[in-house]
């Protein structure tokens, strides 16, 4: 477990410093896919959900330190969205291609729910997504689309990814 939870750890940082270095500088981009977020989905959906959300936390420090968001904004974010695709743990056909994309596309609709959640909670410092603004579709599309990508990616990188089945809960 803890082997898989460090190499974890650096891809969650490689991705973070993706986004916040090399993506938040292309100008042609309306919005950035969110590289972390399709990371934490593919460890969470096959590590479950201790993992999930460990993962999630993780993810969430990197991003609050990067972003000007609230501090653990991310932080909670992440670990409910790592948890709760946890529980689909070896569930699921990854190998494809559509529902890689299915993945990305509900849990990116889930992140700005629950942000929106979190916005009626806290009305001054949290900002939700305008649902039917082009920065949020075409996040939920880059997400959507670059999910399958992701996926064959990580799976390059299984055996240290992921969890013996039988440690899996």
């Amino acid at each position: 477990m803890l082997k898989s939870l460090c190499f974890s750890t650096l891809v969650f940082l490689c991705a973070s410093l993706f986004d916040a270095a090399i993506l938040s500088n292309i100008t042609i981009l309306p919005a950035l896919p969110d590289l972390s977020l399709l990371c934490l989905l593919y460890i969470a959906i096959n590590n479950g959900k201790l993992a999930g959300e460990t993962c999630g936390f993780i993810s969430g420090l990197f991003i609050d330190f990067l972003s000007a968001a609230p501090f653990g904004l991310n932080c909670i974010i992440r670990t409910l969205i790592g948890y709760l695709c946890g529980i689909f743990a070896k569930t699921l056909n990854l190998n494809g291609i559509f529902i890689p994309a299915a993945l990305g596309f509900i849990v990116t609709i889930f992140k700005a729910l629950v942000v929106w959640v979190l916005s009626l909670l806290f009305p001054g410092s949290v900002i939700s997504y305008n649902p039917i603004s082009w920065l949020f579709l075409t996040e939920v599309v880059l997400n959507t689309v670059l999910t399958p990508l992701i996926f064959k990616i990580l799976s390059i990188f299984k055996k240290r990814l992921l969890l013996n089945p039988e440690k899996v809960s």
